[in-house]
């Protein structure tokens, strides 16, 4: 299937748009669809990885992280969480000094053999060519954000010691500003009015950040979201990860949507809602692009998969919505 750009700059499937007719409620992803995390989570991710190379698998040069080998992972529909990446890059790297492979042919290698099971498949493949459970050990990922190794250094970095030590009541060992302070918010007031009067409020949030990191954020801009049928799923059991479609279908439930928008920027996404649409609630997947360092990669990712919509940017949103 290919996707047509209209002179709006919509990439559409003609033959299926007809469906967004029938939508009666939006559901958004946060990160690289409210907020441009590129500075923010992405960088946490290479900062993180970094550190636990450098300091605890005492690799002296490892390969910095980029966002192809992020898109990488993540375009294998198993890495909506970033400290899964973060430990999947950590023992892929450990694996390959181990072997004495070049990093970075090697931690593609690792991509090829990953899949929508995420963390455990890295761990079946690299468990074919090496002994990786001294770092695993050390790392004894995963567990909670208040007692794992690797959860707490990312979550130092990535909120800074102030934030840090409000959420977790614990001190950070860095000293430096977190990086969520980098956070680009997309989303404003304007967009937010424009679709709570086309959809009578059925605007909420299905997002694998924890509830008050979104706050912090959005600000005053969360509260215009039904928070009672949105879901945090950092806050939540791993078990409903994306693309696990279950908090997805409570959000669609909790508001009595017959057809509902879900906009994402990722595998995953895409992944849950085509699982929601198979379980009996139709799902419209739209798919956000313009955050990503490859565009084109994504949209071919997508187009690929036949998704049907994908935009640059939400704020294309009233454009293919009719609302302008």
């Amino acid at each position: 299937m290919t996707l047509i750009k209209n002179s709006e700059g919509i990439y559409v499937d003609d033959s299926k748009i007809d469906i967004l007719n029938n939508v009666d409620a939006i559901i958004f992803d946060c990160d690289g669809v409210l907020i441009d995390i590129t500075k923010s989570y992405d960088l946490a991710i290479i900062k993180t990885t970094q550190y636990v190379l450098e300091n605890l698998a005492k690799i002296s040069n490892p390969i910095e992280i980029d966002f192809e080998i992020i898109d990488g992972f993540k375009s294998t529909g198993g890495f909506n969480d970033e400290v899964d990446l973060t430990y999947a890059a950590i023992i892929s790297l450990v694996a390959a000094s181990q072997l004495e492979k070049d990093q970075r042919n090697f931690i593609f290698d690792v991509i090829k053999n990953s899949d929508s099971t995420g963390i455990i498949s890295v761990e079946k493949y690299l468990e074919t060519l090496t002994d990786v459970s001294n770092i695993k050990k050390q790392l004894s990922y995963p567990g909670t954000h208040h007692e794992n190794p690797l959860y707490q250094i990312f979550d130092q970095l990535f909120y800074g010691p102030d934030l840090y030590q409000k959420l977790f009541n614990q001190t950070s060992k860095f000293s430096e500003s977190g990086l969520i302070e980098q956070d680009d918010v997309i989303i404003n007031d304007i967009l937010i009015e424009k679709l709570l009067d086309k959809f009578n409020s059925k605007l909420a949030m299905v997002t694998g950040r924890g509830k008050e990191s979104v706050r912090y954020s959005l600000k005053s801009l969360l509260s215009k979201f039904d928070l009672q049928n949105s879901m945090f799923l950092e806050d939540e059991s791993r078990e409903l990860a994306k693309p696990n479609p279950k908090s997805l279908l409570n959000s669609i439930q909790g508001m009595n949507s017959i057809c509902s928008l879900y906009v994402g920027d990722s595998m995953e996404d895409f992944i849950m809602a085509k699982k929601t649409t198979d379980s009996g609630h139709e799902t419209v997947f739209c798919g956000i692009i313009g955050t990503s360092k490859n565009p084109q990669a994504k949209l071919d990712l997508f187009e690929k998969n036949n998704a049907i919509l994908v935009l640059d940017s939400i704020h294309q949103l009233p454009k293919v919505l009719n609302l302008d």
